[in-house]
């Protein structure tokens, strides 16, 4: 008995005397030991799929990113060349016009385009088309688009991009007569669609960035 209570207290005395040394010690830590400098840190960690939330934000990311055009020149063309061929450079139609902005041979002649194979296969040659075409119709409907843009035919605010959205479709002529018929005379293609149409569905684009141009040329 008296063996385990001198053990006792031996243990306690021993941990006393361990508890005030530590307690008591002057000697500082170098943290310089422990410094993380020159190691490579990634903390990189890989997603979880197997959570919902995480899925979800999954399908999000692979989403293609498009712009948003809005109404500038370049939302005008790839409205326009949705609307003509969903925006395929190689295709042609049942009725032979070609690509992206659909263009008829006869048209590509007046800019300079005298090879339609070589045009089809070419999609810089059509963006340059579409820009000489829309110059060259907005030199031609240049008066109609001061006397009539502000205005409202058979309730349709006309505007420059619906008029040359409507020449790109029928020509300029036909939209002249339409115009200067106060919408009377509304051509309408092998498709059904009409002049009124592009007026009302491409109207407030902004077209200042084309300069009218008699002369204007593709190549």
């Amino acid at each position: 008995m008296r063996k385990s209570i001198a053990s006792y207290l031996m243990l306690t005395v021993t941990i006393c005397i361990l508890l005030f040394v530590s307690f008591s010690s002057n000697e500082k830590i170098d943290l310089s030991k422990y410094s993380t400098s020159g190691l490579e840190l990634n903390y990189t960690v890989s997603q979880d799929h197997s959570i919902k939330d995480n899925a979800v934000a999954s399908i999000d990311l692979n989403k293609p990113i498009s712009p948003i055009l809005g109404k500038s020149f370049v939302g005008f063309k790839e409205a326009l060349a949705f609307k003509e061929s969903r925006g395929d450079y190689f295709t042609v139609n049942a009725l032979g016009y070609l690509g992206k902005y659909q263009f008829g041979s006869e048209t590509l002649k007046l800019i300079g385009v005298h090879n339609p194979s070589l045009f089809l296969k070419n999609p810089e040659l059509q963006e340059k088309a579409f820009v000489a075409n829309t110059s060259r119709n907005k030199w031609i409907l240049r008066r109609d688009i001061k006397n009539f843009v502000g205005k409202k035919l058979n309730g349709i605010l006309i505007t420059e991009s619906g008029i040359l959205a409507a020449a790109h479709l029928a020509g300029a002529g036909s939209v002249k007569n339409y115009l200067r018929s106060y919408g009377i005379d509304n051509f309408e293609d092998s498709f059904g669609t009409t002049i009124e149409y592009y007026m009302k569905r491409f109207s407030g684009y902004d077209t200042s960035l084309i300069k009218a141009n008699k002369k204007a040329k593709a190549i």
